[in-house]
């Protein structure tokens, strides 16, 4: 697989793609009820039914740090602070949502937490407009 090695500089990108795509998405229900979602008023309750205080202020903060460093992943702008933020949030969310309900209701979670930690070691790569 030596022919590969000369592109490992883009393994990044894909994976800014995908994971910018998804928190794009997420915080897009989450701040405006696009696709389905609650918005804030219904993300609020959820994180209100499970403890977290404030919780209005709490929704706006995931919610912006999933919108916009999924935007910022996308782009390759700010890629590690934008996938460290996102991973706190994926953290947080394992540690309350869904590691209590079992091992199979985790793994897309532990999945993008990964897809986190390596684009914080390894920064965008190739295609990333501001590093």
């Amino acid at each position: 697989m030596k022919a590969l090695s000369r592109f490992s500089g883009w393994g990044p990108f894909f994976l800014r793609l995908a994971v910018g795509a998804i928190f794009i998405a997420t915080g897009a229900q989450k701040l405006f009820g696009a696709f389905g979602g609650a918005g804030l008023r219904g993300f609020s309750g959820m994180l209100g039914g499970l403890g977290i205080r404030p919780p209005l202020a709490w929704a706006v903060v995931v919610a912006v740090v999933e919108f916009v460093g999924g935007i910022f992943l996308v782009l390759g702008i700010f890629t590690r602070q934008a996938a460290a933020l996102i991973g706190i949030v994926m953290v947080v969310a394992l540690v309350t949502v869904h590691i209590p309900v079992g091992f199979f209701d985790s793994r897309l979670p532990m999945v993008i937490l990964a897809a986190c930690i390596s684009l914080l070691l390894t920064g965008g790569g190739r295609a990333a407009l501001r590093d």
